[in-house]
């Protein structure tokens, strides 16, 4: 072949390779990579699955328990005037067993009948640190008669937590505040002392600069020296 000719049929050969579309190359996938994404997936979601049962036990385990039924039991308040016992309620387990916690606790112990008045009723239970409101147990047979004990609260339903008061009168009704039975939970009753629960409500009190200048703050305030648990 003359030399020039043979020049450019290298030339034409070495275009066609230029021009030329490349064939994809198939690569078999390697098993070992398959393997491996699927065990970090089944890790994954062990470890979200373990964890949300972990995380959802904490949270329960938080939550305090709604009592559906309490034993029969007796309150003793020894105060700085004398005993009163009280008689809680079984038909009332939330708010009973709220008093009852709190009285084991002694949460009591030391605090004050912060707020009397001879013809309504007398006050105590503000402890030292928060407390958890509770739901209102209000129910069919609610009646603050006199010598019921009751929970204070606000004027929001389900916000009350410490705070009690002992009805000095008949409270029930409307004979002193419309729809009193339908706001206050009643707990129990004072079946021992009672003689004491008139002594703290005819103590003298003198104005009370932060209930719209009701004359309810005690002079001398009865202390509740110790409450427990008798039955």
């Amino acid at each position: 072949m003359p030399r020039q000719k043979y020049k450019q049929k290298q030339k034409q050969v070495a275009q066609q390779r230029q021009h030329a579309t490349p064939k994809p190359v198939k690569r078999k996938p390697k098993k070992f990579n398959k393997l491996l994404l699927i065990g970090i997936a089944i890790i994954t979601l062990i470890i979200v699955v373990v964890a949300g049962l972990a995380l959802s036990g904490q949270l329960a385990g938080n939550q305090p328990q709604t009592p559906t039924s309490i034993e029969p039991t007796k309150v003793l308040l020894e105060t700085s005037v004398g005993n009163i016992t009280i008689d809680l309620r079984t038909d009332k387990p939330i708010t009973s067993q709220n008093f009852i916690n709190l009285v084991s606790a002694g949460k009591y112990d030391g605090t004050t009948f912060h707020r009397t008045m001879a013809s309504f009723m007398i006050q105590g239970g503000s402890i030292n640190g928060s407390v958890a409101a509770i739901n209102d147990e209000i129910g069919a047979n609610n009646s603050n008669n006199k010598y019921t004990i009751a929970m204070a609260k606000t004027n929001q339903p389900n916000s009350a937590t410490s705070e009690f008061f002992i009805n000095t009168v008949d409270n029930s009704g409307t004979k002193r505040y419309a729809g009193f039975d339908d706001t206050y939970t009643v707990f129990g009753t004072v079946i021992a002392g009672q003689d004491v629960v008139d002594a703290i409500a005819n103590a003298s009190v003198t104005v009370n600069p932060d209930i719209q200048n009701e004359p309810s703050l005690p002079v001398n305030p009865v202390i509740i020296l110790h409450a427990s648990i008798i039955s």
